[in-house]
C-alpha cells in the first residue's frame, strides 16, 4: 500500500512539472503575440484559456500535496 502512494505521489510531482513547464511557455508565447497587431484574436484568446485552465490544474496538484490537518 505504501508503494502504491509513493508511486502516486511521485506521479503527481512529475504532472506538476510538466504542467509548470507547460503554463511558463504559454506564457513566452502569448507574451510575443499579444505585442502583434496581426495575430489571430480567437487563437490567443483560446492560448489564453488553456493558461488558465493549467494554472487551476497546478493549483489543484499543490492543494492536493498539502497534507489535511484533520487527518
Amino acid at each position: 500500500m505504501k508503494e502504491k502512494i509513493e508511486t502516486e505521489a511521485f506521479k503527481n510531482l512529475e504532472r506538476l512539472k510538466a504542467l509548470r513547464i507547460e503554463h511558463q511557455d504559454l506564457d513566452r508565447i502569448i507574451s510575443r503575440l499579444v505585442s502583434d497587431q496581426d495575430v489571430d484574436q480567437v487563437m490567443l484568446t483560446r492560448l489564453k484559456k488553456r493558461k488558465l485552465m493549467i494554472k487551476d490544474m497546478i493549483t489543484q496538484l499543490e492543494s492536493d500535496r498539502i497534507p489535511d490537518l484533520n487527518a
